[in-house]
């Protein structure tokens, strides 16, 4: 006799939720083929977790025609109990998802935003617009949008099956786990039995309750607060600007944090910072939400409760991202706390970076080793983020009485001086990190590159994108402005070796020499790919700088097999 599947547990105390809710789609269960034929398939990817860094993994793999299959306890998207989750979402992340061509549907229902200002008391004391800022200013997506998680998961759902390639495994909880030198096999519980696969790679995608942590002997470095949170999505009838606002010290919250932020569907996320000692199911029950807000918004505003939720958060960081045949990202690799938006947004970075190195060496264009460098790389990631939202934790929860008149002095010098604002702490907004210690980059690379526009030879726009998508998971070559018939000749015989694609970059009125080119009239890619005059970039597939140079020679040949992993792999 079977054993009842057990339905998916709450998570981070949102049990205690109240709130008309959401509606999110449910997707029906499919007794996979090993529950039929009895034996255990064998597969090159295995994705645990069907968050936003699962199914960004299984899109973008889906888009390189890699095989996978993604294996959910659930069967929804969003988290059980927690709803609209995240709701911040990076340019980087949205270049991502242009590319993987759910971007036009995040915009048409999320809300788009720029300018952010922070409040002591009634006083602004710091404010900014990030579209003025070199980070953001090239791109072709803007530096933020607002939706909720849910959406984008269930728009990666659509976009997957619609790409094949990728087989959604719904209620299917992963229970076991063992690997040894010809790969890895996991134990699955489903409501139709249990079952066995094998697969090559498998990705931890769980979250922050990850069981693999333990089946591979996983060290993690952690700090847990006692800061609480509460959040409230409401609509209501006074509408605030479309602007990310923060206070420190709320005179309306017994002068603690509040974050202020529209989402899609006219809700406003309000996140209310709690007494360390508050009863989580206290704080979130309506009567309690409604007092808070009509201090907030006023008594004679009408609300209505969308949601409600407390939460907690901590800090972790996995001491190593890679085990054997497990890698872990997002929230299983480093748990941040929300200040910055620097949590989801780095899952789904993992996720890209992952998915054209596995996609290169499961179709043989790279060796085993190019693997490696998604721990060099996403690690250092994961420690930054960390260490950026553990400083600004401690801004706006002080850990001792010279952290608190630190925060006194910076709140009350900001009041008068444009200087002491870069002290203001309400969260550092997430950006592309940098690869500082990666072996298969370059020291002229590392850096993202925006996703600007560019002019086709037939005068047409197109975008960075575009040309990554063309490139079909190979690097690719940008030489900028005119080149000798020689240097075009090397660029021709490299394209011809299939490891990499090229393109001439020309200004307005430059004479192409080459068949593959394009126009940068505003020198916007040129800046993107961080270089100057005549010279070349070497662009990965997830849109960072492999290594620049000016001159098409040995160079940059060295240069395409060190981001490939090749010269490692010979050492």
């Amino acid at each position: 006799m079977t054993q009842a599947y057990a339905d998916t547990a709450h998570t981070n105390g949102y049990e205690f939720t109240q709130g008309s809710g959401y509606q999110l789609p449910e997707y029906p269960f499919q007794p996979p083929p090993e529950l039929i034929s009895g034996q255990p398939g064998h597969y090159p990817v295995v994705i645990v977790g069907a968050g936003i860094t699962g199914l960004t993994l299984a899109c973008a793999l889906a888009q390189y025609g890699v095989a996978a299959v993604v294996l959910d306890e659930d069967n929804t998207v969003g988290v059980k109990g927690a709803s609209s989750r995240g709701i911040c979402y990076t340019q980087k992340s949205l270049e991502i998802f242009q590319r993987l061509g759910i971007y036009d549907r995040i915009a048409a229902k999320g809300v788009q935003w720029s300018v952010g200002r922070t409040f002591a008391g009634a006083d602004e004391v710091y404010a900014f617009d990030l579209r003025q800022q070199s980070a953001y200013n090239l791109s072709s997506q803007p530096p933020f949008i607002n939706i909720q998680q849910f959406y984008i998961e269930g728009y990666l759902v659509e976009r997957i099956q619609a790409l094949g390639h990728v087989d959604l495994r719904w209620r299917s909880r992963v229970t076991g786990f063992r690997q040894d030198a010809d790969g890895a096999t996991l134990a699955v519980t489903t409501p139709a039995g249990d079952y066995e696969l094998r697969a090559d790679h498998v990705i931890d995608a769980t979250g922050s309750h990850s069981p693999f942590r333990a089946w591979v002997g996983a060290s993690v470095t952690a700090k847990k607060g006692d800061d609480r949170w509460c959040i409230a999505d409401v609509r209501f009838t006074k509408r605030p600007p479309v602007e990310r606002h923060t206070w420190i010290e709320a005179p309306f919250n017994e002068n603690r944090a509040v974050w202020q932020h529209l989402m899609g569907d006219e809700v406003w996320r309000i996140d209310y910072q709690m007494a360390p000692d508050s009863d989580p199911a206290q704080v979130s029950r309506e009567d309690v939400v409604r007092e808070r807000l009509a201090r907030q918004f006023g008594a004679d505003t009408e609300v209505e409760i969308v949601w409600v939720g407390p939460y907690a958060y901590r800090s972790e960081c996995i001491d190593r991202m890679r085990h054997g045949r497990v890698f872990f990202m997002g929230d299983s690799a480093k748990v941040v706390s929300p200040f910055g938006a620097r949590g989801g947004n780095t899952g789904i970075a993992d996720a890209d970076n992952l998915a054209w190195k596995l996609a290169a060496v499961l179709g043989g264009r790279a060796p085993a080793y190019l693997l490696e460098s998604y721990h060099e790389e996403r690690h250092e990631a994961a420690r930054q983020n960390v260490l950026v939202t553990n400083r600004t934790a401690r801004f706006l929860r002080p850990g001792s009485p010279m952290e608190k008149r630190f925060r006194d002095a910076a709140i009350s010098l900001a009041r008068q001086h444009l200087f002491a604002r870069q002290f203001v702490n309400t969260g550092r907004m997430a950006v592309a990190n940098s690869y500082t210690q990666s072996r298969v980059c370059a020291g002229t690379g590392g850096l993202s590159v925006q996703n600007v526009a560019l002019r086709w030879a037939d005068g047409s726009t197109g975008q960075v994108n575009d040309l990554l998508r063309w490139a079909d998971g190979r690097l690719l070559v940008l030489l900028f402005g005119t080149a000798s018939h020689a240097a075009l000749q090397r660029l021709r015989a490299l394209s011809a070796s299939g490891a990499v694609r090229c393109v001439q970059v020309l200004g307005p009125a430059d004479p192409a020499g080459a068949t593959e080119h394009v126009r940068d009239p505003q020198g916007h890619l040129q800046g993107a790919c961080h270089v100057f005059g005549h010279a070349w970039a070497l662009v990965r597939p997830d849109s960072y700088v492999a290594a620049t140079g000016e001159s098409v020679d040995g160079a940059l040949v060295q240069a395409i097999s060190q981001a490939l992993g090749l010269q490692e792999e010979r050492a």
